[in-house]
């Protein structure tokens, strides 16, 4: 049997999953859950309900036989609307909730900030864990900013404490101006996900937003997937926020993991 063919044969249990905001100008919610099988892909991370009853959603997981292993819900859910989402997510079988984004008015300017949004958050995921549900953080650039010899993102982490998890975006994490295996070192005691993505090199890519096809751009995947490896990262989740090709984008980027996976484990 060939590498490629052992690849191929060993790839069905890494732990990949599709972001549904890549597929977000995809036609509706079916075509978007039909082209995700179609890639090889058997799980999702929702963008909130993804307009949907939880009965809907629930009807169509079944038929393409995908699984939601995390859902992307907003500041203002978490702070309001927690027992709703909790019992959407349940009736999915999703027990993993990540806030996605602030809002420029909601994000801190310093570290007493970023520690004072840290401890909101962790008063979250208790409420959370109680109902079995667990709470992650996804970053962008801007959580990249240095306070006091530490990023915003690790202050905030740390006045949270060890309930809420991270979701890191690699992408974002490189567009901040860090390595992101080094980073990834930093916070692997954290780590919930990887959002598997990937950047252009500048000055290109303009009407993708400057990002790539993972495994096309400019990051270090040779040295960076190890490094995720040994943080024993539970999901990696394949995103482009802005794909020409949202179906070419996920079935390319999930045989480049499943194949630079199964050769790093080979070894």
């Amino acid at each position: 049997m060939t590498q490629s063919a052992m690849a191929q044969e060993n790839t069905a249990e890494f732990p990949i999953a599709v972001q549904m905001y890549t597929l977000r100008d995809f036609g509706d919610l079916e075509e978007q859950l039909a082209a995700v099988k179609r890639s090889g892909v058997q799980a999702i991370e929702t963008v909130g309900t993804q307009d949907v009853s939880a009965e809907e959603l629930e009807a169509l997981l079944e038929e393409y036989e995908l699984k939601v292993i995390s859902s992307h819900v907003p500041l203002e859910d978490l702070k309001h609307r927690l027992n709703e989402t909790v019992a959407f997510n349940r009736a999915v079988g999703n027990d993993m909730l990540t806030l996605p984004y602030l809002d420029e008015q909601a994000r801190p300017t310093d570290a007493e900030g970023w520690q004072e949004l840290g401890r909101e958050l962790g008063d979250i995921a208790s409420r959370l864990n109680e109902e079995g549900f667990r709470l992650a953080y996804h970053n962008h650039d801007f959580e990249m900013e240095v306070f006091e010899d530490k990023t915003a993102l690790e202050h905030m982490l740390d006045a949270a404490g060890p309930e809420l998890l991270l979701e890191l975006d690699v992408a974002w994490v490189d567009r901040g101006g860090l390595d992101p295996a080094e980073y990834v070192a930093r916070v692997e005691d954290r780590l919930f996900a990887v959002h598997a993505k990937d950047n252009a090199p500048e000055g290109t890519a303009d009407e993708e937003g400057g990002f790539a096809t993972l495994g096309q751009g400019v990051l270090e995947w040779g040295t960076l997937l190890p490094a995720i490896e040994r943080a024993e990262v539970e999901w990696y989740i394949i995103e482009h926020d802005m794909p020409l090709d949202a179906e070419a984008v996920i079935t390319e980027g999930n045989d480049f993991l499943r194949n630079e996976l199964a050769t790093l484990h080979d070894e």
